[in-house]
């Protein structure tokens, strides 16, 4: 094993308890009761994970209109080690119909048990009138990915006053001959001729591996009330859909079965038409780490007024001469995990909020070595020695402003893109103390941020109210810019330091840092970028002390 890969991995501890597989989970549920007599809920299943005591989001479902027995097309994939008690907790919520997030969703119930209780492919658990089941099947090295691009043509009409509203379903048969379903597209509106939004899934969940096991396929036409219309079913294979990798169409009728007894000339209820099969290699987050990607970290600081006085030992600033303050123990835990990914260790460090000398203007993006040209700071023990420097020099002031940051950061990495080489991903920590007071311009730029190769952590320092901070953390619905353009993927993760005040820092540091890994290879791998080989790099760039 190269020096390389074990100092990488060892900083993320990932031989301390290595995995055994990946399970992937999908979720049934039975049994939720109605609003009232006159609306059905609108289910949505949150997975939480418990890390160091902490509940922690891992993942959730999309949200099935009207139902009370919803079926999610949701596949949460996790890694399983068979040493650890990995405790689950599922949280269903009926979402408001305006609004996808928790926020305004009311709680129906939650069920807990381990990840070992259900690997045991189907598990049920009770909660009062309702059942939920927990279906895992192991990852069998078929990891790679297949995109796929519907569409159809002629569908039949189920509406009286407008066309259908077509949705398709894809169903794999098992080897019990039982159905599990793999997909479920959105939904097209007033449309007998729909193209469906093109959508990835793994080649186990599709066929467990197997090109020529059966897919059951089904159109039907989407009804507010949950009872939705049968248009039609076809069966296809994987090994038939890899006749569209070539860029040809593969076609399918669509047949409904009750129609063609009773019918004497029907052919079909339209024709399904998959546009595209593209078969995606799926590579891990070390593999880009062993083949040369840095980690560009850089750390933003809060330099408001509502700090407090530095010199005052209620200030979150206050510099103990024996005891870090939550800035600086925060900076540390998730600076030092992030340094080991970095051959040069030398990280620019930026501050915001304050009046900087020499004439004492306000800046959003002032280097904290007052060095414009060369913000960086020699290692993590640097950056601490900057702050700690430029205390006594600043005027805390405000406002609250971090899209001058994000926009900083999102420069360099802007010319990262034009390499379309895996060479640099860059993670911006910004630690605050209250609610920023940009929230549309840090909207716009954390939407532009997410087509680049770039992270954003935050970390709420202090007792502030960060309620409306968590809508810039895509977990809770999609967040959006002010002319409701979405994020591309989710890059913003938000977590207060009050919830780990007690706990080690590794367990801020796993928190915060726990989506990164996936947040680098979702990008690469949606850009078609591969990791170099290994072995081009380790000669050449060092890696580690």
């Amino acid at each position: 094993m190269s020096d390389i890969y074990e100092s990488a991995a060892n900083s993320l501890g990932l031989f301390s308890s290595p995995c055994l597989t990946k399970v992937e989970l999908r979720l049934t549920c039975k049994g939720i009761s109605d609003r009232d007599a006159l609306s059905k809920p609108d289910p949505c299943i949150v997975l939480n994970m418990q890390s160091h005591g902490q509940w922690m989001e891992v993942d959730r479902t999309e949200v099935i209109r009207s139902c009370v027995n919803p079926t999610y097309s949701k596949v949460f994939t996790l890694d399983f080690y068979f040493e650890e008690v990995q405790r689950l907790r599922f949280e269903l919520y009926d979402i408001n119909s305006s609004h996808n997030g928790l926020k305004e969703a009311i709680f129906l119930g939650s069920v807990e048990c381990t990840l070992g209780q259900v690997s045991h492919s189907s598990f049920f658990i009770i909660y009062g009138k309702m059942c939920f089941q927990i279906t895992a099947e192991e990852l069998t090295g078929n990891d790679d990915y297949i995109e796929l691009s519907f569409s159809a043509r002629k569908l039949d009409d189920k509406d009286f006053f407008s066309k259908s509203d077509p949705f398709l379903e894809i169903h794999r048969l098992n080897d019990d001959a039982t159905l599990q379903l793999v997909y479920r597209t959105e939904t097209v509106m007033n449309n007998l001729n729909p193209v469906w939004k093109t959508f990835k899934v793994s080649l186990n969940s599709l066929c467990s591996g197997d090109h020529e096991r059966k897919l059951q396929c089904t159109v039907w036409d989407w009804d507010s009330n949950g009872k939705h219309d049968y248009i039609g079913e076809f069966e296809a294979t994987f090994k038939e859909m890899r006749g569209a990798i070539d860029g040809r169409q593969v076609q399918w009728p669509c047949i409904n079965p009750k129609y063609k007894v009773k019918k004497k000339n029907y052919k079909n209820s339209g024709i399904v038409i998959l546009n595209q099969c593209k078969i995606i290699k799926m590579h891990s987050f070390l593999d880009y780490i062993m083949g040369g990607c840095q980690i560009q970290f850089t750390v933003a600081i809060d330099f408001t007024a509502s700090n407090g006085d530095p010199r005052n030992s209620c200030s979150l600033h206050y510099i103990h001469p024996y005891q870090p303050n939550e800035y600086l123990k925060a900076l540390v835990a998730v600076g030092e995990i992030c340094q080991d990914y970095d051959s040069d260790k030398m990280f620019p460090a930026f501050g915001f909020g304050a009046r900087i000398p020499p004439d004492y203007k306000v800046s959003h993006d002032f280097a904290v070595n007052f060095n414009e040209e060369n913000p960086e700071c020699a290692g993590i023990q640097g950056v601490v020695e900057a702050y700690q420097a430029c205390l006594p020099k600043l005027q805390l002031y405000g406002p609250t402003n971090i899209a001058p940051i994000i926009q900083k950061v999102a420069k360099s990495a802007s010319q990262e893109v034009h390499t379309k080489e895996a060479m640099q991903y860059f993670i911006l920590l910004i630690l605050t103390d209250g609610v920023i007071t940009d929230m549309a311009d840090t909207r716009e730029a954390i939407v532009q941020a997410s087509h680049l190769p770039m992270s954003i952590i935050i970390v709420g320092v202090g007792n502030a109210d960060f309620s409306d901070m968590q809508m810039l953390d895509g977990d809770d619905g999609i967040l959006r810019s002010p002319k409701g353009e979405p994020v591309l993927r989710d890059i913003v993760q938000f977590v207060p330091f009050r919830n780990f005040k007690h706990a080690s820092p590794a367990a801020l540091a796993k928190s915060v840092l726990a989506e990164v890994p996936n947040q680098v290879v979702d990008y690469y791998n949606s850009k078609g970028i591969k990791p170099k080989v290994p072995s081009q790099y380790q000669s050449s760039r060092p890696f580690g002390p």
